[in-house]
């Protein structure tokens, strides 16, 4: 849901192309993986059918003609009511490495050798977000410490889970 937030925000800053915000989507948010330029116009689309965007009438350009969007004052009181409301702590309490832990044992299978290749990759993960740490801009040093730090509570429950196995095994075939 953070895609059509990002967008607004960028438009609130200035109007822009989609190729514009294309580029400061991807150099700002998204590191490792791009936005598609469909989905920058599909969400301006619905951007523009919501009354939260304007689009500007064609410009011409290098190359295909360009539009110009503009956020709305709805879409501006959307934004700051998004920026100012708290994200949700994991609402669900159900997450993938649980649930593959659980039906690991539900099936008879080694659930620990599971635990044990998540464990090797997360701390693989770790050491290469470790040297964008040391190599990047202060936005990926950023990017990259939020991500250690989900992954480090990850590498903490894979040991709380470990040391509990043979019980939560008992627990769920019974």
């Amino acid at each position: 849901m953070t895609v059509p937030f990002a967008l607004l925000g960028l438009l609130e800053r200035e109007p822009s192309h989609g190729y514009d915000l294309k580029r400061d989507y991807d150099t700002y948010f998204c590191r490792g993986k791009p936005l598609l330029l469909g989905q920058v116009y599909s969400t301006l689309g619905r951007l523009a059918r919501d009354g939260k965007v304007l689009v500007g009438a064609a410009e011409p350009g290098a190359g295909p003609d360009r539009k110009r969007y503009v956020i709305t004052d709805l879409g501006a009181t959307e934004l700051e009511t998004w920026l100012t409301e708290p994200v949700e702590a994991e609402p669900y309490l159900q997450t993938e490495l649980f649930t593959k832990v659980v039906l690991a044992l539900m099936l008879g299978r080694d659930a620990q050798a599971y635990l044990d290749v998540q464990r090797a990759a997360h701390v693989q993960r770790m050491r290469e977000l470790t040297e964008v740490k040391r190599s990047g801009s202060l936005v990926d040093k950023l990017l990259a410490d939020h991500s250690i730090f989900r992954l480090e509570s990850d590498l903490r429950w894979i040991e709380v889970t470990s040391a509990r196995l043979g019980a939560l095994a008992e627990e769920v075939r019974s």
